[in-house]
């Protein structure tokens, strides 16, 4: 009984001296150091009403992303939009003048064939007037002209005068006057010719005939 007595005093005494503070050693300057962070504590009553706005303040500011995601590509889209537009009405500026001068070509080209058609209605209208003439000169030339012709050289043959020269002759003389207009000299045309001498006729003098400044005028008598 004893024994069990002094342990509890011998345990007691070591105790009191275990919570004795150490004369060496000052425990005021050691830092306590806590085991876990201290808990965010919420200010106010409404404290929920925070979360539920920090919340929403979040998922806004990743939407304002998506849709200035989205506002610049549809930006884009629109210059590129603009700048197709543009090119698209340079286009159609150019098609119309394209056009314009289409139809002024067509217009000209229209124009050109019905000149074209008239040329040639005027060119057939001369040939055949053209082949007309020259059957009539060959029927006068082998008809009518050579019997006169051969009348009036053997009438000049027997008069002793020298016959009229040949028609061939009369053509070509009258092409080699034509074509010498730096002379100045014209050649008679046939038809103003003597057809008995085939000469050209006598000119005509100049001036007033003679005696015709002394001849007295004669004055109109009056009337009763």
């Amino acid at each position: 009984m004893q024994s069990v007595v002094q342990q509890q005093q011998q345990q007691q005494q070591q105790t009191q001296q275990s919570t004795q503070p150490h004369s060496l050693v000052n425990v005021s300057n050691i830092p306590v150091q806590e085991p876990y962070p201290k808990p965010i504590v919420a200010q106010g009553h409404d404290w929920t009403k925070n979360l539920i706005q920090l919340a929403k303040t979040a998922e806004l500011k990743k939407h304002a992303l998506t849709l200035q995601l989205h506002t610049a590509h549809i930006l884009a889209a629109h210059a590129s939009l603009d700048q197709k537009n543009k090119a698209l009405q340079d286009i159609k500026e150019q098609k119309n003048r394209i056009e314009s001068e289409r139809k002024r070509l067509l217009d000209d080209l229209a124009q050109i064939n019905s000149d074209r058609d008239k040329i040639d209605i005027s060119e057939s209208s001369i040939t055949k007037e053209t082949a007309d003439l020259r059957s009539k000169i060959q029927s006068l030339t082998d008809g009518p002209y050579a019997v006169a012709k051969r009348d009036v050289d053997v009438l000049r043959q027997e008069l002793g005068q020298p016959p009229l020269p040949s028609l061939q002759s009369t053509l070509e003389e009258r092409n080699a006057a034509n074509m010498s207009n730096t002379s100045g000299s014209t050649s008679m045309p046939e038809t103003q010719r003597n057809p008995e001498t085939g000469e050209p006729p006598a000119k005509r003098p100049r001036g007033r005939p003679k005696g015709s400044k002394n001849k007295p005028k004669i004055l109109p008598q009056p009337t009763s």
